[in-house]
């Protein structure tokens, strides 16, 4: 595992708080993920290295593909999966569970935070990223939640947030 002063982390809403849900067609959904593919470049070219990941459904699997596709352009970045549970994605769409595994299987590191499911296993797996980060990448719409819980915990932590809002009117 790398060094925290060169870790970054994520956290994003799941597809039931976004405005187009599992249409990733949608411009602006298509606007964020250049948004968070633009915050990775930002933390790269600012030192960042190693990058984790909770793997959730939604922004989650944005933020992790979009490291997947810099390592090609950048050199030396690492993806580490944060996962809450065993089966975390076991209840998921079909086709969200494959690109899961595919996209755990590319992760340089996978770190099982808990060793099942429990009520405060994403909080552990939230505050876990943010304790091995200098830095929280963060797609947020205001509501209560994992998101906001998890940006709080890096505030109160002294770590710097990088705020993504959810574009609600868009246009191309």
């Amino acid at each position: 595992m790398r060094a925290r002063q060169e870790s970054c982390c994520f956290t994003g809403h799941r597809p039931d708080k976004l405005p187009w849900h599992y249409n990733e067609q949608d411009p602006r959904c298509m606007d964020l993920k250049r948004r968070i593919s633009d915050s990775i470049e930002s933390a790269w070219k600012a030192g960042y290295r190693h990058f984790l990941c909770g793997m959730a459904q939604g922004c989650d699997l944005y933020f992790c593909e979009c490291v997947q596709n810099l390592r090609g352009y950048f050199s030396g970045i690492t993806l580490e999966a944060a996962i809450p549970y065993p089966d975390q994605s076991a209840r998921w769409p079909m086709e969200q569970q494959k690109r899961y595994r595919i996209l755990l299987d590319s992760c340089d590191l996978q770190t099982m935070v808990s060793s099942h499911y429990s009520p405060s296993c994403m909080v552990r797996r939230n505050h876990y990223m943010v304790d091995h980060a200098s830095m929280l990448i963060a797609v947020f719409n205001g509501t209560p939640g994992g998101t906001s819980g998890t940006i709080e915990y890096a505030m109160r932590r002294r770590i710097p947030v990088v705020d993504l809002p959810i574009l609600t009117d868009f246009m191309l």
